[in-house]
């Protein structure tokens, strides 16, 4: 199996946008994650990387959330992803006004994903949008979301396909130009183990966009016919999310064990040779 770390850090992309199935994607990953983060309670959440940013969350009941992109240029950029969005579904910016919430009000903090400024066991929850295709060593991302994320919290990730249609096109030399061949396309089986390593228990994982994602697609497949691919043919999907929580199993004293008192007691040494002394005596 490839190691997962990269020795040369790959194209970050800045937007959904940079892919020609980008805004498709974003619809679907957001659907899932209005689903899940109707399950997390506490007070922070924390969405990593530029296209984490991008995803609303008027779902999720808890109020501050932070987004940590990596450069102004991708607060700018999803900012304006944020406004066109609203714009274009007005149902959904009016639901996140109306529940208290705002696509403009989340904070943003500059600074790499592997390098977070939280303190331990301070954050209920995470979302990483596809931030570890890109990332150069997702093993200590996820080593900094443990750090970070409290003992019941929740993470979702979202993650490309490599057994898909978007996994063996990735593999021909179409559209090199494409951000989705940097993109390191690792199995939902591969991320579920690293998070069960670390102490995660997987709670759901589902399958979405049934596409290519290389070229721009020309219709959109039915709903019902996504549910039967999903049903059915689940392997073949372009991506997946997961959700996992967070499980600290607290430790409990070992109580010694009673000692029983022996129903009988060994024969000593010198009683063992007494009866052979004895005959021996005898015989003479």
């Amino acid at each position: 199996m490839k190691s997962a770390f990269r020795h040369e850090a790959p194209r970050y992309p800045s937007s959904w946008t940079d892919f020609p199935a980008g805004p498709q994607i974003q619809q679907a990953v957001t659907h899932v994650c209005d689903d899940f983060t109707q399950r997390i309670f506490g007070y922070h959440f924390v969405k990593l990387g530029a296209l984490s940013a991008q995803i609303p969350l008027n779902q999720s009941p808890i109020r501050h959330v932070v987004n940590q992109v990596p450069s102004e240029s991708h607060v700018t950029s999803s900012l304006a992803f944020n406004q066109l969005a609203s714009e274009q579904d007005e149902d959904t910016a009016s639901n996140a006004y109306e529940n208290g919430q705002s696509p403009f009000s989340s904070s943003y903090i500059i600074g790499q994903s592997h390098v977070l400024p939280f303190a331990e066991n301070s954050i209920d929850g995470f979302l990483l949008a596809n931030e570890l295709d890109f990332a150069q060593d997702p093993h200590e991302i996820l080593r900094e979301v443990d750090r970070t994320i409290t003992q019941s919290g929740y993470v979702i990730i979202s993650g490309f396909n490599p057994l898909s249609l978007a996994g063996m096109a990735k593999i021909l030399p179409v559209k090199r130009d494409n951000l989705l061949h940097d993109a390191r396309f690792f199995t939902s089986f591969r991320i579920r183990d690293w998070l069960q390593l670390l102490g995660f228990e997987i709670v759901e994982q589902r399958q979405i966009m049934f596409s290519t994602l290389f070229f721009q697609p020309r219709w959109q497949y039915s709903e019902r016919i996504q549910q039967y691919l999903s049903r059915y043919l689940p392997w073949c999907s372009a991506a997946y999310v997961i959700l996992a929580r967070k499980r600290v199993f607290p430790m409990t004293a070992i109580r010694p064990k009673l000692k029983l008192k022996p129903r009988f007691s060994a024969v000593g040494a010198a009683s063992a040779r007494t009866p052979s002394y004895r005959a021996a005596k005898t015989s003479k």
